[in-house]
């Protein structure tokens, strides 16, 4: 990595915090709940592997770190794990 790909161990925190609040979401409790869930995770994973397509590309975060995670959390934002039930969840 050059100077211009550095990031800072603060940086990548947030990232990998943010890599993790989209991938980690509540499984279905039902079977009828699957298909809603696995909607919102394949549109999180996505969204999240184009966030770290970016930085890991040599020169291809010109906005920095913080801005492609910031991007990430505005899309997982539109993406929230709601619309199912959830295991654990009650009643």
């Amino acid at each position: 990595m050059n100077d211009r790909t550095e990031h800072s161990a603060g940086e990548l925190r947030e990232l990998l915090a943010a890599v993790l609040e989209a991938l980690d979401i509540p499984h279905p409790a039902t079977v009828g709940d699957v298909e809603a869930h696995d909607r919102i995770l394949a549109d999180r994973a996505m969204h999240t592997v184009i966030a770290l397509q970016r930085v890991l590309e040599e020169n291809s975060d010109p906005l920095g770190i913080g801005w492609t995670t910031a991007y990430l959390r505005e899309r997982l934002a539109e993406h929230p794990a709601a619309g199912y039930r959830a295991w654990g969840e009650g009643r």
